[in-house]
């Protein structure tokens, strides 16, 4: 069987999956006390900047310290479906028996692409945050790596995403994708004063970041296989439905998850 682990981002102590697919991970660790979960603060880590990068400061931790043959990512109440049966949401999550069979044949387990069906990613995200790092981040690109800048500037037409940064990636192919990533928002890090915006907007690089997955996988053609997502937590559907139309029509901003 081969060796794959999956991270679970959490920043509160939660029932996790019990499966040996999966490893919780305290991100934002930095100053704070355990949780009884792998701390993202020890060793090479960028855990000081999980009030914006989010859940990727457990990514970084997991490429720079997990010796596995696939390292994945996902969240404490977002997991990727299997197809498993019981009363309780976690006993449907993947395991390592089904994506030990996956890998088989894919090098990636991407989740099923979300669709914004009367709007672009582009127009989304404008409408719902500032816009303003997400143009900046273009500029990077451009710069940087101007081989991905028409792949990014595509976010303008298309109308879904693989979202949540949630990912299954053979250990070399994530090497590469987290130094390109992890780049890029740093120096985003550096044109963007994050002092202009409260901490719901501060966290523009995670959610950026999102918009970033398609961008390398297209550009380098990486064949993914998708796998539903399965919600363990409680979603406020009023507030959602509600925030996304106000967002819409009157382009207010969110100002909270949902």
């Amino acid at each position: 069987m081969k060796s794959v682990k999956i991270i679970v981002a959490a920043h509160k102590s939660v029932k996790v999956s019990e499966d040996p697919l999966y490893l919780p991970i305290f991100v934002g660790a930095s100053g704070k006390e355990d949780i009884g979960f792998q701390r993202d603060d020890v060793g090479d880590n960028v855990s000081e900047l999980n009030p914006y990068f989010c859940e990727l400061t457990g990514l970084y931790w997991a490429v720079h310290h997990l010796d596995c043959d696939y390292i994945g990512l996902c969240h404490y109440r977002r997991y990727f479906k299997g197809a498993g049966k019981g009363s309780n949401k976690l006993d449907h999550v993947l395991t390592l028996e089904e994506a030990d069979r996956l890998l088989n044949d894919y090098d990636v387990i991407l989740p099923k692409k979300r669709h914004y069906y009367i709007e672009s990613i582009y127009d989304h995200y404008r409408n719902t945050m500032y816009v303003e790092p997400l143009d900046i981040c273009g500029e990077i690109i451009q710069e940087m790596y101007p081989e991905y800048y028409p792949e990014f500037e595509k976010l303008h037409q298309r109308r879904s995403a693989h979202m949540f940064n949630m990912l299954v990636m053979r250990k070399d192919i994530l090497d590469g994708y987290c130094e390109w990533l992890f780049s890029i928002l740093f120096e985003l890090m550096k044109r963007v004063d994050v002092s202009q915006y409260d901490s719901f907007h501060a966290r523009f690089p995670g959610r950026i970041s999102e918009r970033l997955l398609d961008v390398y996988i297209n550009t380098n053609h990486i064949q993914y296989t998708e796998v539903p997502v399965i919600d363990t937590g409680n979603t406020n559907w009023f507030r959602k439905i509600t925030g996304f139309i106000k967002s819409t029509i009157f382009k207010t901003k969110y100002d909270s998850s949902f």
